[in-house]
């Protein structure tokens, strides 16, 4: 005799992937549970007995995204230099083939119903979070005097919109000149050494 209400092994891995793809392409509010199961190839009670539901899922997608596709701001170079290869690294993984365009953490849930706040929070903290580590890098590299603070808010900006750009349909090469542009802007936030007396 067979064991009975055994449930049928699944690679939870594998699912987690699946979910964080329609997660990622859809948004929070836009996926449905059976969305969900029907990408992870699981019913609804092994959905909930895995994950506890579709917030929690939501949240360790995130955490998987993170994992697999997020972009630290470089170890090394210069305040400038920093910026500027963070920007292009992250600016070719929103266009790269095989995946859904622009940054799930930017894009999953810009607009919430009251009742999904806490989500719309989560990322919102995770976004602020990630210019918070580019803030710390750039003050561990930064050998002249500048604004880091107003650095990171519009660099930060760039960052998103390319997001969306993406997302739009805007190309490697777009967002490339869109990078070009506003690395033209960085004299603006060089503070001028005051002259002594």
């Amino acid at each position: 005799m067979s064991p009975r209400g055994r449930p049928r092994a699944f690679d939870r891995d594998a699912a987690l992937d699946e979910a964080m793809y329609v997660f990622w392409e859809r948004g929070y509010e836009g996926t449905s549970l059976s969305d969900l199961t029907a990408a992870m190839g699981i019913n609804s009670p092994s959905l909930y007995a895995a994950f506890g539901g579709k917030e929690s899922l939501f949240r360790e997608a995130v955490d998987r995204y993170r994992e697999r596709f997020g972009h630290q701001p470089p170890e090394t170079g210069t305040a400038r230099e920093i910026v500027e290869r963070w920007l292009r690294d992250t600016a070719r993984e929103y266009v790269a083939e095989g995946r859904p365009r622009g940054c799930m953490v930017v894009l999953a849930a810009i607009n919430c119903t009251e009742q999904n706040q806490g989500i719309r929070d989560f990322l919102a903290a995770k976004r602020r979070n990630n210019l918070a580590a580019l803030a710390a890098r750039l003050r561990a590299a930064a050998e002249e005097d500048v604004d880091i603070d107003a650095i990171v808010r519009f660099y930060g900006t760039i960052l998103h919109g390319m997001s969306i750009q993406a997302r739009d349909g805007a190309e490697l090469a777009d967002l490339e000149a869109v990078i070009d542009a506003a690395m033209t802007a960085w004299p603006r936030f060089l503070r001028k050494a005051t002259a002594p007396g």
